[in-house]
């Protein structure tokens, strides 16, 4: 296996290929803005680098939702890029709300800017209501929790290192659309060796 900073990874071409694309969950709808890919069993910062209950879905079948719950607080939503057994996945970790504007703010608050409400991983579940519920849905199917089709993307995505992780925190896997305001801000995790 190649260690995580030299791999060339599928789950890196994935995580480009969902930037722009719609994820649609429970009456809102938001264009993916920024993204980070985990690879599995080969990355350390990744859930599923220890095989465990929790990480057990991202062993399966790509296209899946894999739903888990962050400080206890809120949830996250990644997508399973696979392949079977690699259980890499990609974090959704903003969007724009591009339909069900009202819905997410009833459900983020009234005085959070529009290009506020699904920024971060935690408020981009909030604002398309994700739970544990949606653990395991197929992105794929007509209807639900789903993924809209692909677009082609401009060129000029940028990339940096994934946000908060304490290992193999330089990786530069986080993805995001240039000049989007959507887009949360680097926080560096103060574990992460320098």
């Amino acid at each position: 296996m190649k260690p995580v900073d030299e791999q060339s990874d599928e789950v890196v071409l994935h995580a480009q290929s969902l930037l722009g694309r719609e994820l649609r969950g429970h009456g809102v709808t938001v264009r993916i803005t920024e993204v980070e890919a985990y690879g599995g069993i080969t990355d350390p910062a990744s859930h599923a680098y220890t095989r465990t209950a929790r990480s057990e879905i991202m062993y399966g079948p790509p296209w899946r939702l894999y739903v888990y719950r962050s400080y206890g607080i809120h949830h996250c939503a990644n997508v399973v890029t696979g392949p079977r057994e690699q259980a890499a996945a990609v974090l959704v970790r903003a969007g724009a709300v591009v339909d069900g504007l009202d819905v997410a703010r009833e459900r983020r608050g009234d005085l959070v800017p529009d290009d506020g409400l699904a920024r971060g991983p935690g408020n981009l579940a909030q604002a398309l209501a994700l739970t544990l519920d949606d653990l395991g849905t197929d992105l794929l199917a007509p209807d639900g929790v789903r993924l809209g089709p692909e677009v082609a993307m401009a060129e000029g995505v940028l990339s940096g290192p994934r946000v908060g992780v304490s290992r193999a925190a330089d990786v530069p896997w986080r993805f995001w659309l240039p000049g989007e305001p959507s887009v949360s801000a680097y926080r560096r995790n103060p574990r992460a060796a320098r």
